[in-house]
């Protein structure tokens, strides 16, 4: 059993060169945090979407999380970009759609770059608006989803999900970076530490965003996963 995350940036096309460049340069920076820190394997299929398979299921939701406040830290100034204001708005307050999808793999090769099995189809489906799970919820306003062949666990991970995806499209760029580092497992004394801000400061950040609240959902997920 395996989570794969698929991710779809928002509005990435709509960027300038330099943003995107920006962008493309955090993303592999990150992958590879991910590789060292969960043994991940990750891969960017093209500019704006990207598959990460999750040895571990059970850390799906707290991988899946640090993708998405890592992407958020990334904000881009709106005011320069005219016409496009609109759809950078997106991207600042959602920066990325994406699907956990839990379930086997048939063929995984990562030596080879073969990923292939139940779990990719639930994500990559969630992600294209192909699936049958709540085909209807692929819209802006909704950008984070789990898949899976059970059905309880869709039904009970579904409002959890649901409120994490619209607490995180509240958070700034600075508490979502704070985030970021936390869901890594780093203190508040080495987060000040690397954003050269007081802990005090990092701890109003944390809370601002709900980290208890967060902290709690990766846990209930995690347990609920290993309870299989």
């Amino acid at each position: 059993m395996y989570s794969v995350i698929s991710g779809d940036i928002i509005s990435f096309t709509s960027l300038t060169v330099a943003d995107r460049i920006r962008v493309e340069e955090g993303i592999q920076k990150l992958l590879e945090e991910l590789q060292r820190t969960f043994n991940t394997y990750s891969r960017i299929v093209r500019g704006d979407y990207l598959e990460c398979v999750v040895p571990a299921p059970e850390e799906g939701l707290r991988i899946a999380l640090i993708i998405k406040s890592f992407l958020k830290s990334l904000s881009v100034d709106a005011r320069k970009y005219n016409g496009n204001r609109a759809r950078i708005r997106q991207f600042n307050t959602h920066g990325i759609r994406l699907a956990i999808g839990l379930g086997k793999l048939s063929r995984f090769i990562p030596e080879e770059g073969v990923v292939d099995g139940e779990a990719v189809y639930f994500s990559g489906r969630a992600i294209s608006g192909e699936t049958t799970y709540d085909k209807e919820r692929i819209v802006i306003k909704n950008t984070l989803f789990f898949v899976s062949a059970n059905p309880e666990w869709n039904e009970q991970f579904k409002p959890l999900i649901g409120l994490l995806d619209v607490l995180l499209s509240k958070a700034t760029a600075r508490q979502c970076e704070v985030l970021y580092l936390k869901l890594l497992g780093q203190t508040e004394e080495e987060i000040a530490g690397r954003l050269g801000i007081g802990q005090s400061a990092v701890n109003q950040h944390s809370t601002a965003v709900g980290w208890n609240a967060i902290e709690e959902a990766t846990a209930y997920f995690k347990t609920s996963i290993l309870k299989r």
